[in-house]
């Protein structure tokens, strides 16, 4: 965990949780570290391109908290910079509440899972949505997925302020299709030469009886 992020998660009232919990003195030198925690590195940037989804936490005008799933093909959150992501926004169900929040506060808080490895990325950030003139639609063509057939209709900036690594502890293993597909390859392949070994066999037996 960097500066930046405990500087923003760890409010007075977390911190009396902490002190409570026997835990303050373990985060509280991370807050004097020198590693401010801001931008991405390669680790971060590869693990983002990876994704095939995220979810992404805003805040409503009336303070609550509001989570949606961001999903697409693989890489489709691109890093800009090692402070800087963004995606094209794909249209959806039509209820623009992530986007509606983003006019009112642009805080929002990422969670980007590897649920096969049991890692999970979060990372807080400023978001600004491009939508309806000449400069969004260039954003939203230089970040579509060529193969989506989802239209996108804005762009979504993200500006980092600060990310942590969570421990892997109660993170379920999940799997894609993809992931299952290729996990079982060697499983199939062997299935397969199995079975043309017994074809084979079944073959020569019959042979030799006739």
């Amino acid at each position: 965990m960097g500066r930046r992020f405990a500087e923003i998660a760890f409010t007075e009232r977390v911190k009396e949780q902490q002190r409570l919990h026997g835990s303050r003195h373990l985060y509280e030198r991370v807050e004097h570290s020198n590693d401010l925690g801001d931008r991405l590195g390669e680790f971060e940037q590869s693990f983002i391109g990876e994704r095939d989804g995220f979810y992404l936490a805003s805040v409503t005008e009336s303070g609550w908290p509001y989570i949606q799933f961001r999903g697409g093909s693989k890489g489709f959150l691109r890093v800009l910079d090692e402070r800087t992501l963004a995606f094209a926004d794909l249209r959806g169900n039509k209820q623009y509440i992530s986007v509606g929040n983003l006019q009112h506060d642009d805080r929002v808080a990422m969670f980007l899972m590897d649920y096969p490895n049991q890692s999970r990325l979060k990372i807080l950030g400023h978001a600004k949505v491009y939508e309806g003139d000449d400069e969004a639609r260039a954003l939203v063509a230089k970040l579509r997925v060529p193969e989506e057939k989802t239209p996108p209709e804005r762009a979504i900036v993200i500006q980092v302020a600060g990310f942590d690594w969570n421990c892997p502890q109660h993170i379920t293993p999940r799997y894609t299709e993809e992931e299952l597909t290729r996990i079982l390859e060697p499983m199939r392949k062997r299935l397969e030469s199995l079975e043309a070994e017994n074809k084979r066999l079944r073959g020569a037996q019959s042979r030799g009886e006739a």
